[in-house]
């Protein structure tokens, strides 16, 4: 599952690419207009004033940027960014570490940060808003407390999960910013960008083919690029034209609104064995030999947006547009 070339989940793969290609500062960043204005405004205001940036939220979709975002800024500030994620921040002791070794006006940047431990989240909560650290020293009656100043800091928490942020970590942030899905030409773009700077030459509408099937998520389009660049060094001249792109895609199973063989596999079950619905997650889970959780947490979301599926109290539906896409015509509900 987590292998799916379509998946907007972090592979190892990406890593190699992805952090010669990320944009560096806002005026190269593609796509999300409305927070980047708002960011470019936040950012000037406190350097003007020379202070450090409000505490920010970036949320939404895997692959959408975050992380790329939160480097911009740093960038765009002129400071040093220290990165980790909730789940290696194990104990208090280990965020006290990070923050004492920040200097003023740096980035702490916290990926997944809803998955924050909550003894550690306790410790955050008074150096985001008072930028000091309360350690206890020693142990029972002879126990005291000790206030660590730590330097003005802008904490970056990114999450895809926004939902199961705890009310008192949320409302600490100042700015909030939800990071939505791409579109098309926006993509297109990001596609001829990744193509200039990995020296591959991309024709006509080639990077459009490669933009539809991405499914609004800039890094299954640098992916999808990867691969397509592959089929043109090996079948063509290394020049990736809209014919090559198409049959590449084609190849590596990946259709005209990027969906992938599971999720073909998913839609044929429900509508040739349950004649569309409505059917049960755990129904759908054993005719395909997934696991529930996946298919309501990878599977299915694409496909709810798309209008493909429908969620019912009953259970899953196959829309008329799941059928007209796979060819199948619709059956007679009477």
């Amino acid at each position: 599952m987590d292998e799916r070339i379509i998946s907007a989940n972090f592979m190892m793969e990406d890593q190699a690419v992805e952090l010669s290609l990320r944009p560096r500062y806002l005026n190269e960043y593609i796509g999300q207009a409305q927070v980047k204005d708002n960011l470019k405004v936040f950012i000037e205001a406190a350097k003007m004033r020379k202070e450090a940036l409000d505490h920010v939220l970036l949320y939404g979709p895997p692959g959408l940027g975050k992380t790329t975002l939160s480097n911009i800024i740093a960038n765009e500030l002129g400071v040093s960014i220290r990165t980790t994620s909730g789940p290696a921040i194990e104990r208090p002791g280990d965020l006290a570490a990070l923050l004492t070794n920040l200097q003023e006006g740096d980035v702490l940047f916290i990926d997944e940060i809803h998955r924050l431990h909550r003894t550690v989240e306790e410790v955050l909560y008074p150096a985001m808003e008072d930028f000091a650290l309360d350690i206890i020293i020693g142990k029972g009656p002879s126990a005291r407390s000790v206030r660590l100043d730590l330097p003005k800091f802008t904490l970056i928490g990114a999450t895809t999960r926004a939902g199961l942020l705890s009310a008192p970590l949320r409302d600490r942030f100042g700015v909030v910013s939800r990071l939505e899905y791409y579109k098309t030409d926006e993509l297109s773009y990001i596609v001829s960008r990744a193509a200039d700077i990995l020296g591959v030459e991309v024709l006509g509408d080639a990077s459009d083919e490669i933009a539809i099937r991405s499914r609004g998520t800039p890094r299954i389009a640098n992916r999808l690029l990867k691969r397509v660049r592959d089929f043109a060094q090996v079948r063509g001249d290394g020049i990736i034209t809209t014919e090559l792109a198409n049959e590449a895609l084609k190849s590596i199973q990946v259709d005209q609104l990027g969906l992938d063989q599971i999720d073909h596999k998913m839609l044929q079950a429900m509508i040739m064995n349950f004649r569309g619905g409505p059917v049960g997650l755990d129904t759908i889970a054993a005719t395909i030999g997934e696991e529930s959780q996946t298919i309501e947490d990878v599977y299915e979301p694409y496909l709810l947006q798309i209008g493909f599926l429908q969620r019912t109290p009953r259970g899953r539906v196959a829309t008329p547009q799941a059928y007209a896409h796979l060819g199948i015509p619709m059956p007679d509900k009477n």
